[in-house]
């Protein structure tokens, strides 16, 4: 019996609904993350400005449903969130008439603190008053200013371990995921981030493939992730343990006294990963140390305690990525974050990063929306790094649903859920084609080079319009 055609429509209808989008609206993109009515018909221009300095921002119509008409009034509210004028300027709350100049909005404003900006717009038009829209700005102390907010994950697997999909297969969904950066790190496996650069190499892609593994070095259950290392540590052990025995021997020798709990060749053999991974230019990760294997945590309470004291580790994954099942099994996000704000109580350093650990990008709950942010002044690998290092990254997750949280600094936290809502959306968004794109050229499209070059420096330009260049005194 032929199928009524109506069916798929209404599928894709109910699929919205599920996703958390209405009838109305567009679906999600694939962070979890949907563009706001008023980032979808107006531009912000910019959207991050420097703090305690003037600036002047343009509200610009993109359409012709929401163009400024001459025969309407138009009024504005503006409130800082979190910081009170100091010097002078609007009263918050005090509404001021606005005029459309050449057929947009020009605000100038002193943009006080560190803080977010709304903008509430109305209009009258004849006897009705609508509001178009609540249009938010972010102000920036001079460091965090400098730098741009980088996404990315590191901790992913092919069909190289026990992953699902080709290593090329995957670099393109990260960058239809809308990541600027990424990682395989296939189990005991560095050939495989190689493939991925090498599927992509002297294409005009904007997406940054850099190397790394998961390293499992032996007699030793605590998994370390190597990001961005020029060569693999699983092959300095792969055909003989000897030289990995005889060097984490000595390191057990070296260490100082340690409590019975402690099992200190694990210990060693951490720290011998670690500085492999460090004398070949990578950053070291503890991966996920509340995992569940055995119906016991993968990492021994008192070894874990031993890494926090010591900081052997470049980074923690505070977030892991996970299926809804394994959250309300076990959840072991909640565990690890409870666990940094205790160790950060206690006045440690404690950089962080969120990771999806994905094994298939197509059938998993977390490719895409648990993630790092790195706050940068490039996507280059050592900015990248320095920026983990130095504590200005943030951990984020969207699990299974629609409301994404980051985890790290306060600083960056406040800032990173203004550029969620206000930013990301459209970066993602534009990312999406080009990643599609990756994937056709991994399934050997010999049109798609082509069609990616026509994309190429999309999203850099947007984040130039989004960020107002300062002015040299």
């Amino acid at each position: 019996m032929r199928q009524h055609s109506f069916l798929p429509a209404f599928l894709l209808l109910i699929t919205a609904f599920t996703a958390g989008a209405g009838p109305l609206q567009c679906p999600r993109l694939p962070s979890g993350a949907i563009i706001r009515p008023e980032n979808r018909y107006y531009d912000v221009l910019p959207r991050v400005v420097p703090a305690d300095r003037e600036s002047t921002i343009e509200i610009v119509p993109l359409h012709g449903h929401v163009q400024f008409s001459e025969s309407c009034s138009y009024e504005l509210t503006y409130t800082p969130m979190i910081t009170l004028p100091q010097q002078g300027g609007w009263a918050p709350g005090t509404k001021q008439a606005l005029v459309p100049e050449n057929g947009r909005f020009r605000i100038t404003a002193l943009f006080e603190g560190e803080q977010e900006h709304s903008f509430i717009i109305t209009a009258t038009c004849g006897d009705k008053k609508t509001t178009l829209g609540d249009f938010r700005v972010y102000s920036l102390g001079a460091d965090l200013y400098a730098l741009r907010p980088y996404k990315g994950d590191f901790h992913m697997h092919s069909n190289r371990s026990d992953g699902v999909e080709s290593p090329a297969y995957v670099a393109g969904a990260c960058r239809r995921a809308g990541l600027h950066f990424m990682a395989l790190s296939d189990h005991r496996c560095y050939d495989g981030s190689i493939e991925a650069q090498n599927a992509f190499a002297g294409l005009p892609v904007d997406l940054r493939i850099y190397p790394g593994e998961e390293v499992h070095s032996p007699d030793n259950p605590v998994h370390i992730v190597n990001f961005g290392g020029n060569a693999g540590v699983t092959e300095l052990y792969k055909e003989d343990e000897t030289q990995y025995r005889e060097q984490v021997a000595a390191l057990i020798e070296s260490l100082p006294p340690t409590t019975p709990e402690i099992n200190r060749f694990q210990y060693a053999a951490c720290k011998w990963v670690v500085d492999r991974i460090h004398e070949r230019g990578g950053l070291a990760m503890l991966a996920h140390p509340y995992w569940v294997t055995g119906n016991r945590n993968n990492v021994d309470e008192a070894l874990l305690d031993a890494f926090f004291e010591t900081g052997v580790f470049d980074c923690l994954e505070l977030i892991s990525g996970d299926s809804r099942e394994g959250i309300l099994k076990n959840d072991i996000n909640g565990l690890q974050i409870a666990r940094y704000e205790q160790e950060r109580a206690k006045g440690r350093r404690i950089p962080v990063c969120g990771i999806s650990d994905t094994h298939g990008v197509e059938r998993s709950e977390a490719f895409g929306r648990y993630y790092t942010v790195c706050f940068a002044p490039s996507v280059e690998l050592a900015d990248l790094i320095a920026a983990i290092k130095d504590l200005r990254s943030v951990a984020v997750e969207c699990a299974v649903g629609d409301i994404e949280r980051a985890y790290g600094p306060y600083r960056l936290v406040r800032y990173t859920h203004f550029l969620l809502r206000e930013v990301l959306p459209q970066h993602d968004e534009l990312c999406f084609e080009e990643g599609r794109l990756m994937i056709r050229h991994a399934a050997g499209d010999a049109s798609a080079t082509a069609k990616l070059a026509l994309l190429q420096g999309q999203t850099a330009a947007l984040y130039n319009r989004y960020w107002a260049p300062v002015a040299t005194p």
